[in-house]
């Protein structure tokens, strides 16, 4: 929008506020966008808050404003000030599009305000895919959604469906050409069949058709991970949408899709397959996800780009409360996140590297143990980001004395030969990085043995009070107790543990701390062992 529009838009705007109310800091209030124009060219770097004057457009900027952090900390720090003048703006523009006789647009109507061909991205573990699972949970417990994922095998038939051999079953007839039968019933024998087999475009179409008045979704993973000029061909045409949210430009379907369709939607003058051409109805959605990071596996070319909406899903705290577990002590998840992006984006001066914050989920207990954090995270650190700046001084793989920790040395073995991580390691990246080990209020208890306490974090109190019931009751007692946790075969791979006085047995550490309570309350109760939790 022009200035000078863009001046006519903010005077009418203070004029609607004006009208709902005369109170002059609350005007002021509502008509101050400077924060909010901060935060929307974080997303949208040409735009500002008056360029938007459809209010379900900006009902999705909206929510994508609510996800960002700095837009968090303005609206907090303002008491809810910039949410509510945003909320207020909205009104303004559903006022201004009822008085000025316009009505909704005609491919709402069929479409329920969702966009017709819309691609999420962002940067990996941001929630892109949970964020439309969320939006389309009612169609897909009704049979409307229709998934498949791209890869670099993909093409045209695994999306919209070919010929293939099917196995069939026929009666078995004698030379006389009659029916066989076995005790009285007719045997049948295998034999084998072409048939079209319809893959997930051509069932969201059929769907599509067949349920005019439902939207249906045709949910793409990781479009960008296959060649989309290949693996859409001449559908691409289908993607110009008109005013009615119906294809443009019908094509001509190929001999075999056609003879499907035709099977499928009756050959009665059936806008599906009418004249032999496929036509996109307003009520298919083709929705789609990308991460940034893959962006360079098979470039999209402008002209694919320009028939879809984007909606940029960015890096946000889940308040989740997550951990990271090193050698028993907690590093939190976000803060972990926030300074390794920092330096992602400093090294490669491009965001498309950083994670989200599902890049990596735990367990179910809310912490991550080493092993994933090394299998996951610091994997993808070294391989895919800091592979090639190694000279950056970004690198979170360097160490104090200049040298370079690889990838190889966050493991190692264990007594008894086997691989683990080297959790040390582990805690030199995270403090390289400015993390530090904090305990939280839920994690500061207290445990006595025989009336002395055992210090440290709440990994070594559980260690150490272990140690000490096995010289008191023996292995094989606690065993009985702690079950799988306490063990002579430990599978490494999937847990932390540690070997208890040379015993042989090995005790399972990855717990969090209302785990580690109920286990030692476990002990004394079963075993009567002197053992207090405060």
């Amino acid at each position: 929008m022009s200035n000078m529009n863009q001046d006519k838009q903010l005077q009418l705007y203070q004029d609607f506020i004006c009208k709902c109310t005369s109170n002059e800091k609350s005007v002021k209030n509502y008509t101050d966008f400077k924060r909010i124009n901060e935060c929307i060219k974080k997303i949208f770097p040409d735009k500002a808050i008056l360029d938007f004057i459809d209010p379900y457009e900006l009902e999705n900027v909206i929510s994508l404003l609510e996800k960002q952090a700095e837009f968090q900390e303005y609206d907090i720090k303002g008491k809810k000030q910039y949410s509510n003048t945003l909320k207020t703006y909205q009104r303004f523009l559903n006022a201004q599009m009822l008085f000025s006789g316009k009505s909704q647009p005609i491919q709402d109507k069929f479409i329920g305000n969702y966009p017709l061909q819309q691609i999420y991205f962002g940067a990996p573990g941001t929630g892109k895919s949970h964020e439309i699972k969320e939006q389309t949970a009612e169609a897909e417990e009704q049979g409307r959604v229709f998934r498949t994922t791209f890869h670099p095998d993909s093409d045209y038939s695994t999306f919209v469906g070919c010929y293939k051999p099917t196995i069939s079953q026929k009666a078995v007839r004698n030379v006389a050409g009659d029916v066989v039968k076995k005790d009285g019933k007719e045997v049948f024998e295998d034999y084998i069949s072409y048939q079209f087999v319809p893959q997930a475009f051509t069932n969201a179409y059929v769907k599509a058709w067949k349920s005019p008045n439902d939207p249906v979704f045709l949910i793409i993973e990781e479009i960008n991970r296959g060649n989309c000029a290949q693996i859409f061909g001449d559908l691409f045409q289908l993607l110009d949408r008109g005013d009615d949210g119906v294809s443009d430009y019908p094509i001509k379907a190929d001999t075999d899709l056609c003879q499907y369709l035709e099977k499928e939607l009756g050959e009665d003058g059936s806008k599906g397959i009418k004249d032999g051409k496929l036509c996109l109805p307003a009520n298919l959605h083709i929705w789609a996800t990308m991460n940034t990071s893959d962006q360079s596996l098979f470039p999209i070319d402008s002209a694919f780009k320009r028939r879809w909406d984007w909606h940029y899903t960015p890096i946000c705290n889940a308040n989740k409360g997550w951990k990271v577990e090193a050698n028993g002590n907690q590093y939190d998840w976000w803060d972990f996140l926030q300074k390794i992006n920092e330096r992602i984006e400093r090294a490669t001066s491009s965001e498309d590297k950083q994670l989200g914050y599902f890049f990596c989920k735990p367990d179910g207990n809310g912490v991550i143990s080493a092993e994933k954090f090394v299998s996951k995270v610091i994997f993808y650190l070294w391989n895919d980001v800091f592979k090639d700046f190694a000279d950056s001084s970004d690198d979170p793989f360097k160490v104090a004395d200049g040298n370079r920790m690889t990838f190889r040395t966050f493991y190692t073995a264990d007594d008894n030969g086997k691989t683990i991580v080297n959790e040390d390691n582990v805690e030199a990246l995270l403090k390289n990085i400015g993390c530090e080990f904090s305990e939280d209020t839920s994690s500061s208890f207290i445990v006595k043995y025989k009336g002395q306490i055992i210090g440290g974090s709440a990994r070594n109190k559980y260690i150490e009070t272990i140690s000490r019931v096995v010289e008191e009751k023996g292995a094989d007692l606690v065993a009985d107790c702690l079950g799988a946790d306490f063990t002579q075969t430990p599978t490494a791979v999937t847990r932390n543990y540690k070997l208890i006085n040379d015993t042989g047995w090995f005790l399972a550490t990855n717990n969090g701390v209302e785990a580690i309570k109920s286990k030692l309350q476990k002990l004394k109760d079963k075993l009567g062992v002197d053992i207090d939790v405060e």
